[in-house]
């Protein structure tokens, strides 16, 4: 899918995010779990930063998305939330979250969908179903993306996507790659039925 992304705004707080009108889709996972790198592929262009030390990403960054670069009004915001359970910040990202990251996964009436990004190619993680606990909690439609597929071979695909639906206690997951493009169709295809369903 061919879209045009904008950087809109990076929030610290409740009162910096965007007024609620359009759908939002969050993106959630641990530091080094490839968000970023799976935010461009889905983009078409490198609007969220890629970097070799996990745990930059310390605010809420939106994007505007729209289907072509001469609409005016965007059809959607991703927001790109800080990632969790990287050693050296976790304790401080942790201390941010009761700030802006749980008021926006709680309170924000037009999140559609959080994608919740776990790592294809490790067992699954106590953080990782901390979260999707936490999400379930609140009643948010949410989507389990195990990202670095293309590191893994057929059998292994197979293998990973099991273990990580038991281990994660989720009826789907969707298996990407940010390098091939495999599940990346998939994706977006769940990202625009979310976005089109009645707040």
């Amino acid at each position: 899918m061919r879209v045009h992304s904008q950087f809109l705004i990076s929030a610290h707080s409740p009162e910096q995010f965007p007024a609620p009108a359009i759908p939002e889709i969050a993106f959630l996972g641990r530091s080094n779990v490839g968000k970023s790198s799976l935010l461009n592929a889905l983009l078409g262009s490198k609007q969220a930063k890629v970097s070799s030390t996990p745990g930059r990403t310390r605010s809420i960054n939106f994007f505007s998305i729209t289907d072509s670069p001469q609409r005016q009004q965007p059809q959607m915001y991703f927001a790109d939330l800080p990632g969790y359970g990287y050693a050296k910040i976790s304790k401080s990202i942790s201390a941010e979250w009761p700030k802006f990251i749980e008021p926006y996964l709680h309170e924000r009436p037009t999140l559609a969908l959080c994608l919740c990004l776990v790592d294809s190619n490790i067992p699954p993680q106590p953080s990782d179903a901390q979260l999707i606990d936490f999400l379930k909690s609140t009643g948010r439609p949410l989507i389990v993306v195990a990202t670095k597929a293309d590191k893994l071979s057929g059998n292994g695909r197979t293998k990973a996507q099991i273990a990580l639906q038991r281990g994660l206690d989720v009826e789907q997951l969707l298996l990407c790659s940010a390098k091939t493009g495999a599940g990346l169709k998939e994706l977006w295809a769940a990202i625009q039925s979310a976005a089109a369903e009645p707040a």
